[in-house]
């Protein structure tokens, strides 16, 4: 390495060893990792859930969270190892020189501080700034990063604005201080594909502008190849294969790598339509609101049985809240929702257990829909015992019959909490949980999204195939046109609580379309480092023309 090239490099890190507890014993789960990034470089950081990804970004702070400790090798920043270092010394790097940026903006946030405020809060404790100077600032980075109203949206608070908005509101704050390194944690991964492009080419323009070296991580290879010069593959907290990006995209070493780059491979053949069969749910013209907000505006949709309808659109659009309404956890103003026929009662309050039954949801964020404090067999024994009136011997069958239904060893999973299990594990016993009311139709909202690729696939797989097994109905909600691609027998597309096209997956994924969903096949990124640049590119000369089309323009 040359000299010029030594001088350049920013972070390097040197046999880093990490542990974890596990139980009441600290188990190693990050074994001897090298790493160099240089001044203005991005590193991504790639592999599934486990991997050591935000262990490792967040060992570059010399910082380890909780139930984790630094137990072996230097993490040289700028000459000072981290690793070694008293708290007090990291605590002035921390926010000053390195910044870091969550997944969830909405978590990190402090809801009762307006976002300027928030900005303008660590300049000025490192006496970098003072506040007035710093509002200045923020409302300039607001502009940069292509935020509405820049000069009013930091009297916002973070409740107030969308998700990407949000996101885009950390990265300025992450900025604050102009850093020499940031950590960006999955930053777009809740996020829906249209949103997904503007953060991204924020984050991307904003680093570039202040030559501010970053590492990036993620389970998404498409994403990386567009904002990384380097791409690190890390599993099971080893590296298995570091390169250029390019050179990484067109010919991986590793077959772990070569896995990653064909992820998403599986594809459901498409059922037939069927000739003259009832729906089994019919969703008639249905209005619905939260208070005085309209938020659906006379949707309908029918779901025939054993077929997956795929309800795709960007954040906002209204799918989740169709899943309420059919549901009955938000009873709708007008229009009927009806199953086999029957006209069911608009609020769950006023239906019945066989009612209740037949429909059950699978939600999004497995974390947050498990109870840490209950065992798997009592959070897949409850619906067993509430709907099919089993107990005893008959109850711990069946809950035992449902983890081998989803691929989990009963003996070993039984009587485990949700908080010793990883994200693919909870999800599929939500799926396990959803089963045991023994419905007909499964409402899956966004249950991939928070999943890397690798273990959406098989929850993807365990899903058809228990289709095809107990004969289910899915109604897929997701913003994962892939996800769509590879489950859906129809796609309905929603915009604003409108629904703007519908029909088979085959009919969808050919031209021509309605404009909207134009805009969102296009912003389904690429593996191909070039994809970004060439689609803002694109988008740029449609806009000259006035011929771009947002979302926000409907």
């Amino acid at each position: 390495m040359s000299e010029q090239s030594e001088q350049d490099i920013l972070l390097r890190i040197r046999g880093l060893r990490i542990e974890g507890m596990s139980g009441d014993n600290w188990q190693e789960i990050v074994h001897g990792v090298d790493l160099d990034l240089r001044k203005g470089e991005v590193l991504g950081l790639i592999g599934e859930s486990g991997a050591g990804k935000s262990t490792i970004g967040l060992a570059a702070m010399g910082y380890a969270r909780d139930g984790c400790r630094i137990t072996g090798g230097e993490i040289l920043f700028d000459g000072t190892d981290l690793a070694a270092s008293e708290e007090s010394e990291k605590r002035h790097i921390w926010g000053s020189r390195i910044a870091y940026v969550a997944q969830s903006a909405a978590a990190a946030f402090n809801p009762a501080h307006r976002l300027i405020d928030q900005f303008t809060e660590s300049p000025v404790q490192h006496g970098l700034s003072d506040k007035p100077s710093s509002e200045d600032e923020a409302r300039e980075l607001f502009a940069r990063l292509q935020l509405p109203d820049p000069d009013g949206i930091g009297l916002r608070y973070p409740h107030q604005v969308s998700g990407g908005q949000l996101q885009r509101a950390m990265t300025a704050m992450a900025m604050s201080c102009k850093p020499d390194l940031i950590i960006f944690d999955e930053p777009t991964t809740a996020l829906d594909v249209t949103t997904q492009i503007e953060v991204l080419a924020a984050i991307r323009d904003v680093v570039e502008a202040y030559n501010t070296a970053a590492i990036y991580i993620t389970h998404d290879l498409a994403v990386v190849a567009q904002m990384a010069d380097r791409i690190m593959v890390l599993r099971h907290g080893n590296v298995v294969e570091e390169n250029a990006t390019r050179s990484m995209l067109e010919e991986p070493k590793e077959t772990y790598t070569q896995e990653l780059l064909a992820v998403r491979s599986f594809k459901s053949d498409e059922m037939a339509a069927p000739a003259g069969n009832p729906p089994l749910l019919t969703v008639d013209n249905v209005t619905a609101a939260y208070g005085d907000v309209p938020v659906l505006h006379g949707v309908s949709v029918d779901i025939h049985k054993k077929r997956t309808v795929a309800i795709v659109g960007e954040s906002g659009s209204g799918k989740s809240t169709l899943a309420r309404v059919i549901t009955g956890l938000l009873p709708a103003k007008s229009g009927t929702v009806s199953y086999n026929g029957e006209i069911l009662p608009l609020s769950y309050k006023q239906r019945d257990k066989s009612q209740l039954r037949r429909m059950q949801m699978i939600y999004q964020m497995p974390d947050t829909a498990l109870n840490p404090r209950q065992r798997i067999r009592d959070i897949i024994g409850r619906p067993v015992a509430f709907y099919l009136g089993l107990t005893g011997k008959q109850l711990e069958d069946r809950v035992r019959e449902l983890l081998s239904l989803i691929e989990l060893e009963p003996d070993d999973y039984i009587d485990r909490l949700s908080t010793e299990l990883s994200g693919g594990q909870k999800q599929r016993i939500c799926i396990a949980r959803a089963l045991a009311a023994e419905p007909q139709l499964i409402i899956c909202d966004e249950v991939t999204s928070a999943l890397d690729q690798l273990v959406a696939e098989e929850i993807l797989k365990l899903l058809q195939r228990l289709q095809d097994e107990l004969d289910l109905s899915y109604m897929f909600i997701t913003h994962d046109l892939a996800t769509v691609r590879a489950i859906a027998d129809e796609v309905v597309v929603m915009l604003q609580g409108n629904v703007v096209e519908h029909g088979s997956k085959t009919e969808m994924f050919k031209p021509p379309h309605h404009d909207y969903t134009d805009l969102l096949l296009s912003s389904v990124p690429e593996m191909d480092p070039d994809w970004l640049d060439n689609l803002l590119a694109e988008r740029a000369e449609l806009a000259k023309q006035g011929r771009i089309l947002k979302a926000a323009d409907h």
